[in-house]
């Protein structure tokens, strides 16, 4: 008999809905969590380990799993986190091939699933709004285009159309993404004065649509992946365009390329500590998430954080 703590988004799934998909698996003891505006899931996966559950099971879409995953990494207890995806990006759902639009089948690999898996958790701390904050990605975290988007694009569409939204806002997103002096610092290396519209930092490689954002990605290798984009003309969005759909898409894919190329436009670098001070504030985004304006950052990896059914 597995004890299960259901941490659960009621915006994304009722409750009579997962209880019709849990009647599959008959062993298992189930104390619901409800997450709120609130607590959008740290304290509801906290109470769940403290009434002592096996699994922790998020069902929800990224801020949700994100937030459980924040709670299970920061403590001791071991306890695994299995996933049911819920929302429009599903990222690291997808990055961890758990299984998308059925909650049978991602119970299923929650519960009675593959042998757990430990994967790397990055940490992001900032001052925002004048209050000092850290919080955990488990997929990925940037400024410029991706954070814009989210800000862009349409709620009730993304009910209706799903990521698909996210094409939508994406043109007005480049819109308002102005190149900007960066310097950052690698590890102990000295720091790295650069200018670009975009700084991603990841866990996992894959975004929507199958769009590999960090060919080099793996979220077990106790390695951050970061991606720089200076593209401020029609020639360089297409060298962009190509070096994410050609050098590093199709010639990787084929086996044509064995590494990571960077283009004009595009740099890849990896660390497992990385600190970022902009010239202007932007906004930072992590995991699907909209954290508010930033000056500075700092992101650095936890390896084998988290363990995953």
């Amino acid at each position: 008999m597995q004890r299960i703590g259901l941490v659960w988004n009621p915006s994304k799934v009722s409750r009579e809905d997962l209880e019709a998909a849990l009647a599959e698996f008959p062993d298992t003891e189930v104390s619901w969590w409800e997450t709120d505006p609130e607590d959008p899931g740290q304290g509801a996966a906290r109470r769940a380990l403290e009434d002592g559950a096996d699994v922790v099971v998020a069902a929800g879409g990224d801020g949700t799993v994100r937030a459980v995953a924040e709670t299970l990494a920061g403590s001791d207890a071991g306890v695994p986190l299995g996933i049911v995806p819920l929302g429009t990006g599903n990222l690291l759902a997808r990055n961890l091939g758990v299984p998308l639009g059925s909650l049978k089948d991602a119970l299923g690999r929650a519960l009675a699933g593959e042998e757990p898996r430990k994967i790397d958790l990055a940490w992001v701390e900032a001052e925002i709004d004048g209050v000092a904050e850290k919080h955990a990605s488990a997929v990925m975290a940037g400024i410029g285009i991706d954070a814009h988007m989210i800000t862009e694009t349409d709620d009730d569409l993304k009910s209706r159309a799903g990521w698909l939204a996210y094409v939508e806002a994406i043109g007005r997103a480049i819109g308002t993404s102005d190149v900007l002096d960066l310097t950052l610092t690698l590890d102990d290396e000295d720091p790295w004065e650069t200018s670009a519209h975009t700084l991603l930092v990841g866990n996992c490689g894959t975004i929507q649509g199958g769009m590999v954002v960090f060919p080099d990605a793996e979220p077990d290798d106790g390695l951050l992946d970061l991606a720089v984009l200076s593209a401020d003309g029609i020639g360089t969005w297409l060298d962009t365009a190509r070096s994410y759909l050609w050098d590093n898409g199709i010639r990787k894919f084929i086996g044509k390329e064995e590494s990571t190329v960077d283009s004009e436009s595009v740099s890849h670098r990896q660390a497992r500590r990385l600190t970022v001070t902009l010239s202007e504030p932007r906004i930072l985004e992590i995991d699907g998430e909209d954290l508010g304006e930033v000056s500075s950052f700092t992101v650095s990896i936890q390896e084998g954080a988290l363990t995953v059914r």
